[in-house]
This record gives structure tokens, C-alpha cells and sequence, in this order.
């Protein structure tokens, strides 16, 4: 005879194991639309997107995100909460805990833009360097991870920066062909930041120097360009780990990290939450960066936010670093 307690845990148990085998129809095939939407397109800008491809054919996958992704550009309140950490006068620095509905982050401020400085892996094309490594080694003060990489060798260890890389004035690295272009995330020597795409027939031609280009990295998609919101929809890449840079009018360069991917503390964010993180800050042109394991913020010796890695840092090829207070000029006004 079963006692209650055993046919309790039974209970339980039965309707777990259901809820297992039920719960990716629930998502993939079931009513809620949305729902679906935002695990597709979470999965899809994952490290394992081909996880997508087990549950939907690619038709769908493209039925959806076209469906959900391309809508009008909304403009809207997403922090819910400031609460300022630090004030670092000396070097000209701000950080502030935010927390959005699904979301918790840091904001860093950085008064002179003339700090900014791009940092980058002294061994390109063998191996990449974790963030501490590379605001480290240049006497940083802060840093956050930059642009993309390509791994040819399916290697994983962040040696090759994707698109174009300048540091110092100099480009070295970039991996355009005749038919690609890149989207230039840079500062040139007043330390205002440019976004614009890039072409290889530019890039040969010289115009790097021609903008007088002196950091720079590749990614996308720009976010604010001269005050103009680009987001449309949720930027179809679902909820997940974001890093972000952007100016405001004068001067003052913003850092934006987003944890996510960890349920019980934060979810992520979408591009169309970053964007607005930029707005809520006053950033006048804003873009993303690398995001997912990426996502890191370095401040001081210590990392400040909370990876979402279970391996820890994740090896890349660049990054924005906070070099120390100098030239200060009363640039920004945080």
C-alpha cells in the first residue's frame, strides 16, 4: 500500500519529469509567441546557436525573428534603480550599480576621453589575454573587453581581433577583404568617439589617418548615432550578457556592463535595454561590444562585476582601458 508521503513524491516527480519533456514544445511550438521570440533569439546569440537548429528549422527561425525583431524603434525608461559605488576623482572616474526589471549592471563614467586607450594582446594570431592581464600590463586603471575575434582554428582562445584594430595611431591588425567592410569603433585625437562603417578600399587608402584615428576596435550594432536611437524592436538577440561604450555631449566616455545569464541574479539585457541604459546616461552616440562571456568590467585590481563564465575570465584580443589621470582639463563633467 502507498503511504501519502510516497505518493507525494511521487507526484512531484511525475509531474518534473512532464514538465521536462513538455517544456520545449511549451516554448518552441506553444501559444505564448513572445516567449518564444525571446528564448530563439537568446539561444541564437549564445556560444551554442545550433542549439536553435534541434527544436525549429531555419525557415522558422527566420520566420520568427523577422516577425518579433523588426519593429519601431522604442525609446524608454529601462533603469529602475542608481546606486552610486564610486567616486574616483583622481583618475576622473564614476561607477554606478544599476538595476533594470531582469537586469543588474555597472555604469562607469570617465570624465577625459583623452584616457581612453585601446589595449591588445601581444600575442596576435597565437593567443588572446584575459581582461586583468591586459589593463595590467598597460599601468590601467579600469578596463572593459572590446571588440569581436574570429577563430579560424576553432581554438577559442581569442588571438585573432575580427575587423579593424588601431592602437596608438597605428592599425595592427585588421582582416578586411575586397567585399567587407567593418564598423570602426574609435577615438581620434580630440577623444571623440566615431562610429561609422569602414570599407577595405577606405581602409587602403589611408583612412585612419585621414580621421586622425587613434584606438579603435570593430563591432556592432552602433546604438545612438549623433542622438539618434537605431534599435529597432529588441535588436532580435534576446536576453544576455551586454558591454557597451558611448560619449556623451561633453566629453565624458560611458562604459556600460550588464551581467546576465545567471536567473538569481541577473538576466541580461536586450540591445534595445542597452541603447536605453545610453539614453538614460545622456550618451549622444553610443555602440556593442563583444557581450556573453565576454562581459567584464576591471577596475582598480579587482574584477567588479559578476561573470557569467563558470571558467572565469574569458581569453580575448582587446579591449578599452582607463589609463590614469592625466591631461585633466575640465573634458566632461560627470
Amino acid at each position: 500500500m502507498i503511504t501519502k508521503k510516497q505518493f507525494l513524491i511521487r507526484f512531484i516527480v511525475g509531474n518534473m519529469l512532464l514538465f521536462i519533456l513538455l517544456g520545449p514544445f511549451i516554448v518552441f511550438y506553444g501559444p505564448f509567441h513572445s516567449l518564444t521570440y525571446v528564448t530563439v533569439s537568446t539561444i541564437l546569440s549564445s556560444r551554442h546557436p545550433q542549439v536553435a537548429d534541434f527544436f525549429l528549422a531555419d525557415q522558422k527561425i527566420a520566420e520568427i525573428t523577422q516577425k518579433y525583431g523588426n519593429t519601431s524603434v522604442t525609446v524608454e525608461p529601462v533603469i529602475q534603480h542608481i546606486d552610486h559605488q564610486i567616486v574616483d576623482e583622481e583618475n576622473g572616474i564614476r561607477l554606478e550599480n544599476i538595476q533594470g526589471k531582469y537586469f543588474k549592471g555597472i555604469v562607469m563614467l570617465v570624465r577625459n576621453p583623452l584616457q581612453i586607450e585601446v589595449a591588445a594582446t601581444k600575442e596576435i594570431g597565437v593567443a588572446g589575454q584575459r581582461l586583468s592581464e591586459l589593463v595590467t600590463a598597460e599601468g590601467a586603471v579600469a578596463g572593459i573587453n572590446g571588440g569581436g575575434f574570429y577563430d579560424p582554428n576553432s581554438q577559442g582562445n581569442g588571438a585573432y581581433p575580427d575587423g579593424i584594430t588601431v592602437r596608438d595611431g597605428q592599425l595592427i591588425h585588421e582582416n578586411l577583404n575586397a567585399e567587407s567592410s567593418a564598423n570602426l569603433i574609435g577615438f581620434n585625437k580630440e577623444g571623440k568617439l566615431i562610429l561609422r562603417t569602414v570599407s577595405a578600399q577606405e581602409l587602403s587608402s589611408g583612412l585612419i589617418g585621414n580621421l586622425e584615428i587613434q584606438q579603435a576596435v570593430s563591432f556592432e550594432p552602433n546604438l545612438i548615432l549623433n542622438g539618434e536611437p537605431q534599435i529597432k524592436g529588441d535588436g532580435g538577440q534576446g536576453l544576455a550578457p551586454r558591454t557597451g561604450i558611448g560619449q556623451k555631449a561633453d566629453g565624458t566616455v560611458v562604459f556600460v556592463v550588464i551581467d546576465g545569464r545567471q536567473p538569481e541574479w541577473s538576466m541580461g539585457a536586450t540591445l534595445r535595454d542597452l541603447m536605453n541604459v545610453f539614453i538614460e546616461y545622456g550618451a549622444e552616440n553610443a555602440v556593442n561590444l563583444d557581450g556573453g562571456s565576454s562581459t567584464e568590467l576591471f577596475y582598480q585590481g579587482r574584477i567588479i562585476n559578476q561573470l557569467w563564465n563558470i571558467y572565469g575570465e574569458r581569453y580575448m584580443p582587446t579591449a578599452f582601458v582607463v589609463m590614469p589621470g592625466k591631461n585633466q582639463s575640465g573634458v566632461g563633467q560627470n
